[in-house]
């Protein structure tokens, strides 16, 4: 027997319960790392809720909502080139705005300024906004900036470093950051124009709901942490050819087994370990190690009494609470749209990403933080955004709509309401050879990709560091 042989017989064993975007981070890391990882998806498709479904229509596959990384999204940008990947997104550097008159108002940073000052110029192209609320607006974006330690937070697990990121040192208690806005001199139009439809696309939910620590942390890390920092990067294919397709082969190729439709009743052990993995349908397999990345909802109906009691605060995942997201999408059967992505201002309507080039050509809106609105019924709300971007853009009155669709996401993300720091737990547990990863949990981050991908890292980081685990067999 070959040494390689001997020595992929002897690696570790890891199950991974969950084919979204976590738990193929984790999977890609622990493979590179020489373990054997089988991922189990009950889904036929990985991605989970980056994923898309198939509209028999147009026989085309459709996003179940439009996915949008930016510049600072660095774990997620390096796992993309580290799977080769990256081609598959475009980055943009200038943001879109289309003020309340319908005219364009562009946003791009200025590369030979530093930090914050490369926004400045950007800032002062919004006229939709007036002077003097711009001015408040710099004002509050460098207040909103105060507090903030910028820290390399390592922590020692078993001799081993495990690299944190940037995190804030708060001063203050949370609160929702509408109430800090108001409090620092923004009025209600800038908050409507400006920090309602950024704060709405990052965090799913309201001026009004979010939590001032999560708003820091978008523009902190989104706008002021470099000068690349807000650049978007778009898909330029549909998410289930990125993720499922492409990514999937390419841990396929890395070794990993990936094993689709396949649902997990619970993993099963003592407070001192995890050991068998019981499948749908009653076969129990043995691992070494396992990470558990599924929703928050339902992570602890996965996992056996005995270990949901030995990982103290975990029942509290279950209150954290969701944010919804709608997104309309319209085939017209012209060129209408121009621009691959724009803000809308002060319409129902939020984001709108469009395929220029395409026949027919897809447009699809986004409508974050719709459990907070009073949304009308899926044929009203479609001619209502339909309504929106005739106003916008008058070619879209003189195209045909060849096919429409309403897709809303209940749990779209989950909801960064004041408080909703303390549920998210760490990704090691107690529990040695046992992890959790997923965008919910501690990652210092919203729900983003970005998230997700650290919270796999950082899940395989915490199993290979711990003392607790036994021997491979």
């Amino acid at each position: 027997m070959s040494e390689s042989v001997l020595q992929r017989s002897y690696a570790p064993t890891l199950a991974i319960v969950g084919g979204g975007l976590a738990g193929m981070a984790a999977a890609w890391d622990a493979a590179g790392r020489g373990w054997r990882v089988e991922l189990f998806e009950r889904s036929k498709t990985l991605g989970g809720r980056a994923g898309s479904f198939r509209d028999p229509k147009i026989e085309a596959a459709v996003d179940y909502c439009q996915h949008v990384a930016m510049g600072c999204c660095q774990r997620f940008i390096e796992f993309c080139a580290e799977t080769e990947i990256d081609d598959c997104f475009r980055r943009a550097r200038t943001l879109h705005f289309i003020g309340p008159d319908g005219r364009l108002c562009d946003l791009t940073p200025v590369r030979c300024l530093p930090p914050p000052l490369h926004l400045l110029p950007g800032l002062a192209k919004l006229k939709f906004l007036s002077s003097g609320e711009r001015w408040q607006i710099v004002r509050a974006l460098r207040k909103l900036s105060v507090g903030w330690v910028e820290r390399s937070e390592t922590h020692q697990l078993n001799g081993q470093n495990m690299a944190g990121l940037a995190t804030l040192d708060p001063p203050y208690n949370d609160e929702p950051v509408g109430d800090w806005l108001r409090r620092h001199g923004q009025s209600q139009r800038a908050i409507d124009r400006f920090w309602s439809p950024v704060l709405a696309g990052a965090l799913a939910e309201t001026v009004d709901h979010a939590s001032l620590d999560a708003a820091r942390k978008v523009f902190r890390y989104g706008f002021l942490a470099s000068r690349d920092a807000s650049d978007l990067l778009l898909p330029r294919r549909p998410l289930s050819d990125i993720f499922n397709a492409r990514l999937g082969r390419r841990l396929a190729e890395r070794g990993v087994w990936v094993r689709l439709n396949t649902p997990v009743r619970r993993i099963e052990g003592n407070p001192q370990s995890a050991n068998i993995l019981v499948l749908a349908d009653g076969q129990r397999r043995e691992f070494d190690r396992f990470i558990v990345a599924v929703p928050w909802r339902r992570v602890c109906s996965l996992l056996s009494e005995d270990l949901i009691e030995a990982i103290p605060g975990l029942d509290d995942a279950g209150k954290i609470p969701s944010a919804a997201i709608a997104s309309v999408h319209f085939w017209f059967d012209r060129s209408v749209v121009p621009l691959r992505h724009a803000v809308l201002i002060g319409r129902l309507s939020q984001w709108v990403f469009a395929d220029k080039h395409s026949t027919p050509q897809h447009c699809q809106v986004v409508i974050s933080a719709s459990h907070r609105l009073e949304m009308p019924g899926r044929d009203e709300l479609a001619n209502a955004v339909l309504n929106e971007l005739k106003e916008i853009w008058p070619g879209v009155s003189e195209a045909n709509v060849v096919h429409r669709r309403v897709v809303v996401q209940p749990a779209a993300v989950f909801s960064c309401l004041p408080g909703t720091d303390r549920l998210r737990p760490t990704q090691m547990t107690p529990i040695g050879n046992l992890a959790i990863a997923g965008d919910w949990t501690d990652t210092g981050w919203p729900g983003t990709m970005e998230g997700a991908v650290r919270s796999g890292q950082r899940a395989v980081g915490a199993l290979a560091a711990s003392p607790n685990i036994s021997r491979a067999r």
